[in-house]
């Protein structure tokens, strides 16, 4: 979606349209941004070859088919793809069209999707420097407008008031995705009272199906605000000059982007890679990084806590997550799919 806005604003008049499939959140999101949604079956891929791989053809082929239908009669100068179910059957019918492809790929480790779609592209773009991805191009993450033109010194003192907070006093963002993180919850709230005796405050999105936790409010202390959802994430990030959570690609661009440090938990399940997410932002010194098995309320005491009364530390680390960050990516992808469009034009296609 932020591709698609910065293409608009780029060029009001261009046609673009979403694939998508019946089980996904883009049923309702892209329709609510006012881009066009077609439906393609839905093929599961397995993350790594395995012997289930040999099956992926025959399964895709109608799939394909409703992609290439939907490319032609849309007429599109170019496939966009980010991964994911939708984007194999993208990625095969519009080599099959012959429509030229942009492949962007969002983490560390590559998924199999992306990893066949740049075997068809000479543009493909990464989030991370230590991408996988040969012959590719490191722009970032595309990102909202609010978060990618976000001043957070400038807006800090309208988000604090927004939540509630004190103006003056270190504050620690938690949040565990748009769902939550038991382990994340657990832990703050263990915590959160010896937090608040060091002079801390915190602003703790629990997830929008866990219980929010009992909060005595003691005057004199500073507020631990509990929420189920954080529908303002650019405010979140202003009022924060921490953030505990975990290392999803999207997570880790924002905050590099906005220049927000974070103690990073990775998803312990999976193949790794928000652990790679977050090595490089971690690398520049704008971050911490702790297994999810070890993070107890004695380890954000030792670690964390040091961190958030230190405001020279703060602000170093502030500075070097945003040196990394890259707040342009959804221009430079605009800039990727024109590119890819003239080469094709030009007869430079990849065959």
């Amino acid at each position: 979606m932020a591709l698609a806005d910065a293409l608009r604003r780029h060029d009001p008049s261009i046609g673009i349209t979403a694939l998508g499939t019946e089980r996904g959140l883009e049923t309702r999101l892209v329709p609510e941004r006012g881009y066009q949604l077609e439906l393609i079956p839905a093929v599961p891929l397995p993350r790594k070859p395995t012997p289930e791989l040999i099956t992926v053809p025959g399964r895709l082929r109608g799939t394909v088919r409703a992609a290439q239908e939907i490319i032609e009669r849309v007429k599109a100068d170019a496939v966009v793809g980010f991964g994911g179910y939708v984007a194999m059957p993208a990625y095969l019918a519009a080599k099959r069209a012959g429509v030229p492809i942009v492949v962007h790929e969002a983490n560390a480790r590559p998924g199999l999707a992306n990893k066949i779609g740049a075997r068809y592209s000479d543009f493909v773009a990464v989030s991370t420097p230590d991408s996988k991805l040969r012959d590719s191009r490191y722009i970032g993450i595309p990102l909202r407008r609010t978060i990618a033109t976000l001043d957070r010194n400038a807006v800090r003192p309208e988000a604090r008031h927004y939540f509630g907070l004190d103006q003056r006093l270190p504050t620690l963002l938690v949040s565990g995705g748009s769902q939550g993180a038991r382990r994340l919850n657990e832990t703050i709230q263990a915590i959160a009272p010896r937090l608040q005796q060091y002079g801390v405050q915190v602003l703790h999105a629990v997830g929008p199906k866990n219980e929010l936790p009992r909060i005595d409010d003691i005057p004199g202390m500073p507020p631990y605000r509990a929420v189920p959802y954080l529908d303002r994430m650019d405010l979140a990030y202003a009022a924060a000059d921490l953030m505990l959570c975990r290392a999803g690609a999207m997570t880790v661009a924002e905050l590099a982007a906005v220049g927000l440090p974070a103690c990073f938990v990775p998803l312990p399940i999976g193949n790794g890679e928000q652990r790679l997410n977050a090595q490089p932002m971690v690398k520049a010194g704008g971050g911490l990084l702790v297994d999810d098995a070890e993070l107890t309320p004695d380890w954000v005491l030792s670690n964390v806590l040091p961190v958030l009364t230190d405001p020279q530390r703060l602000w170093d680390m502030s500075r070097a997550a945003a040196e990394f960050g890259r707040r342009d990516a959804d221009d430079l992808l605009v800039g990727m799919v024109y590119e890819a469009i003239d080469a094709a034009r030009g007869g430079r296609r990849r065959g």
